[in-house]
């Protein structure tokens, strides 16, 4: 680029971290097709699939 543009390394860094998180929640079919239409079964399977991931 011939123009740089300003940006705060910190927020990028934070950005970064959570899209990594979501790739790695769309590794789920279950939660990435929204098998489950109640909320909160829904919101119990995303706990489930944070829980291993972060085990892992």
């Amino acid at each position: 680029r011939k123009v740089q543009y300003e940006y705060d390394r910190a927020v990028y860094k934070q950005r970064n971290v959570i899209e990594r998180m979501f790739c790695r929640l769309k590794d789920w079919r279950r939660l990435s097709t929204r098998f489950d239409r109640n909320i909160k079964n829904f919101m119990g399977a995303v706990a489930l699939a944070a829980a291993v991931i972060w085990w892992l």
